[in-house]
């Protein structure tokens, strides 16, 4: 059959993502992948300036993304399913064009492993994230932001006009770079082949970040393989350390259940030879992954047999269903690094994914130099270097390709789905041509308008002499755009709340923390709001450079409290979690059980809250009230990728071994 590509639905149990947090943030959630200044001189020179590079100030200007719960009911979910006679891919372009399936027809098998939940849980750089599938992490180290954003996705012709190929695309908003991934299915071919572009349309080199992050099955018996004798270790330690493949400190691993602890293994492919990765079961089948050499990086995560990792991966899907490894490529050694891409240039580069099938006994062999080479022969012959290196050359000319943009209804229709506005507000502020990923200004929305005021009029609309509705306790003022461009926009504008509360959170990502604090104060003057009283609040909680102040930041986040009682449940729920710890370390453990009785019912009951309840209880005295809580049962919705808080408070409350309904540990005690 000719390749085809149809618009479907796929209906799954999901935990919606609810509301975004209306608060900015000013500090960057807790990133695992990162060591420290002394660890970093022990590298090699190459490495180490590529670790040091461009290190994320926060996620902004994306929000953080932790209004959801574990409570789950089925959805109907758009989907796009790109198909030919061997093989089917079903991407989710509401879901960050996330490769939800890659079926083999002849065999029958998933080659993936597909989530059967969509559970989202705080992985990503902003929170939200769910397992499964191929996802396309770009922006900086961790899950992208774009983990459960819509993306563009549109039709347009495959290379040589062999069907159709499924463009993606959209503006990374960390580093502002724009990005597409085309999939298409070569008629007659076993492999999904992805064509993927990273432009920088500035005037400055950007720092880019990139890993394809393949989820596949984990079961005993399944072997990664790859063309390597070393691999960076890193575990949640946060160390980084070189040691042999497949086998150090007693134990092989290449098999993803041998580890106890969760772990990375970043591998030192050597540079001539062909860069590829696979996960083949104990009959020798599994799934490839194969690359041109751009995409040079390969990866295995591992969360190990331990009670630790077994709970994550309970916790990211539903009783019953197997475990997962990830196999991952990117654009440099490990995750810790970022790459510079200079002015007006690009990095492009082709992928393929399909079956493979070798010959177990060498596969699982004593001999790892025999089983790579083995595995890598069978890829030779199953897609041949040559191959991969000749359909990228015929994709790059067709990268350029403007895809339809009629309804996808219509005759030659081809958009298909329709991701943010952001990209359009940045290419009508920078006047910049995109060849093949256009950003229509029809995409731009409400959470556009304002800022397209203040690029076309100068000022916020709302913040005009006598105007005064812009910024309101109830009005959250949405989302800062932080950019040197957008910046200096705000400091020509007329002052006014609004624009001194956003020109205040751009200040605070460059790092002129005085003069963020200057901007907020002459907001929270013209307008008080707990927009930038919480902002005076947090400044006075973190910023060391300028002296903390914990009585005042308590204070001011009480204030920001009492006048957020009109601005909803999402924006005070955001307030209380942010205010309880500062007032547990200010001493003032009464105001912080107020705060917590603050909450509507449907909040208070979670168990973020219930935890920080626990907490409170503990700093009144209450040891074993805070006991009652833990065994009463409540599961934190939003428990962040590598968090110590249960164990630590538990610890704080007895010394009876951690019940495993709250081991989430991810490293040795």
């Amino acid at each position: 059959m000719p390749t085809t590509l149809r618009r479907t639905t796929l209906t799954l149990p999901f935990a919606p993502v609810g509301p975004e947090n209306p608060l900015p943030a000013l500090a960057p959630l807790d990133e695992m992948h990162t060591i420290d200044e002394r660890q970093r001189a022990e590298l090699p020179p190459d490495m180490a300036r590529q670790v040091g590079y461009a290190p994320l100030r926060s996620v902004l200007p994306a929000p953080v993304l932790d209004g959801y719960t574990r409570e789950r009911a089925p959805a109907a979910l758009d989907a796009l399913v790109l198909e030919n006679d061997l093989l089917r891919a079903t991407v989710l372009p509401g879901l960050g064009g996330r490769v939800h399936s890659l079926h083999h027809k002849p065999s029958g098998r998933e080659l993936l492993y597909t989530n059967p939940v969509l559970q989202p849980a705080d992985f990503a750089l902003n929170g939200a994230w769910f397992s499964g599938g191929i996802e396309w992490n770009i922006g900086a180290t961790g899950h992208t932001t774009l983990s459960v954003a819509p993306v563009h996705a549109a039709r347009v012709p495959a290379p040589g006009g062999d069907g159709a190929m499924l463009r993606l695309w959209e503006w990374e908003r960390l580093r502002d770079t724009p990005f597409q991934v085309d999939l298409w299915l070569p008629e007659g071919s076993e492999f999904l082949y992805v064509g993927a572009r990273i432009r920088n349309p500035h005037d400055r080199t950007v720092p880019v970040y990139w890993w394809s992050n393949i989820a596949v099955p984990e079961q005993e018996g399944t072997r990664v393989l790859v063309p390597s004798e070393e691999t960076w270790y890193f575990a949640y330690e946060r160390r980084l350390r070189r040691i042999p493949v497949p086998e150090w400190d007693g134990v092989d691993r290449s098999y993803a259940l041998r580890s106890e602890f969760p772990a990375d293994y970043f591998y030192e492919i050597p540079r001539e030879e062909r860069k590829w990765i696979a996960s083949l079961d104990e009959h020798g089948t599994g799934l490839v992954q194969t690359s041109t050499d751009l995409l040079s990086g390969r990866k295995l995560f591992v969360w190990g047999h331990g009670p630790g990792g077994r709970r994550w991966q309970e916790w990211l899907t539903e009783p019953g269903t197997g475990g997962y490894a990830e196999i991952q490529a990117g654009l440099a050694r490990t995750q810790l690094e970022h790459v510079p891409l200079e002015a007006g240039q690009e990095f492009a580069w082709l992928e393929a994914y399909g079956p493979l099938t070798a010959d177990p006994a060498t596969v699982h062999g004593e001999d790892w130099d025999a089983a790579r080479r083995h595995t890598a022969d069978r890829l030779e012959e199953a897609l041949p270097r040559a191959d991969v290196d000749g359909a990228f050359a015929a994709w790059r000319p067709c990268a350029d390709a403007e895809p339809h943009t009629e309804p996808a209804d219509g005759p030659d229709g081809g958009l298909l789905a329709t991701g943010s506005g952001w990209g359009a507000l940045e290419v009508a502020r920078g006047g910049y041509e995109l060849p093949g990923t256009p950003f229509p200004r029809a995409a731009m929305g409400e959470q556009q308008r304002p800022w397209t005021e203040l690029l076309t009029q100068g000022r916020f609309r709302d913040d005009a002499a006598g105007v005064r509705t812009a910024l309101t306790a109830s009005r959250p003022p949405g989302h800062s755009l932080v950019s040197d461009a957008w910046r200096d926009q705000l400091e020509c504008a007329p002052s006014g709340p609004l624009t001194d509360y956003h020109l205040g959170v751009a200040q605070w990502h460059a790092g002129d923390r005085a003069q963020a604090v200057r901007s907020w104060e002459r907001s929270a003057a013209a307008a008080p709001t707990p927009w930038s009283l919480r902002c005076l609040a947090f400044a006075d909680a973190r910023d060391e450079t300028a002296g903390l102040h914990p009585e005042r930041a308590a204070d001011r986040y009480l204030a920001a409290m009492d006048l957020a009682s009109a601005a909803g449940a999402p924006a005070l729920a955001a307030l209380v979690r942010e205010a309880v710890p500062v007032l547990l370390d200010a001493g003032r453990a009464s105001a912080a059980a107020d705060s917590l009785d603050r909450l509507p019912a449907e909040y208070r009951h979670r168990g973020r809250f219930q935890l920080l309840r626990a907490q409170v209880l503990l700093a009144q005295g209450e040891t074993e009230q805070a006991r009652a809580v833990f065994d009463a049962g409540f599961d934190v919705d939003d428990l962040r990728e590598g968090d110590e808080v249960l164990n630590e408070t538990w610890a704080a409350i007895t010394d009876e071994p951690l019940p495993a309904r709250y081991d989430f540990r991810m490293r040795p005690a």
